[in-house]
């Protein structure tokens, strides 16, 4: 499991320009399965997500190719969490 932490750069001005892109971006995460949550860093400071179902290798990829990424509207941080113990509601992150 995984979560991103995109976080605003001095660029960040372009994020309307860039804003559809990044939602369909978004909205294919969630149809490939790998996202399970998308929301905003507050206040103001950017976004996150928390993703499954994925190598490093292949998230690295997938949020190289968000266009806020590639357009230098946010930097992207990746961190690799290893789940040993979680609610029975979310016992699937621990498989």
């Amino acid at each position: 499991m995984f979560i991103v932490l995109l976080k605003f750069l001095a660029n960040r001005a372009n994020a309307k320009e860039h804003m559809e892109s990044h939602n369909a971006w978004i909205k294919q995460g969630f149809d490939d399965g790998i996202f399970l949550l998308v929301g905003s860093i507050e206040p103001s400071q950017g976004g996150s997500i928390i993703a499954h179902n994925v190598s490093l290798t292949d998230l690295e990829q997938r949020v190289n190719a968000d266009p806020f990424v590639s357009e230098s509207v946010v930097t992207a941080e990746i961190i690799e969490i290893s789940p040993k113990k979680t609610d029975e509601r979310l016992g699937f992150l621990a498989s």
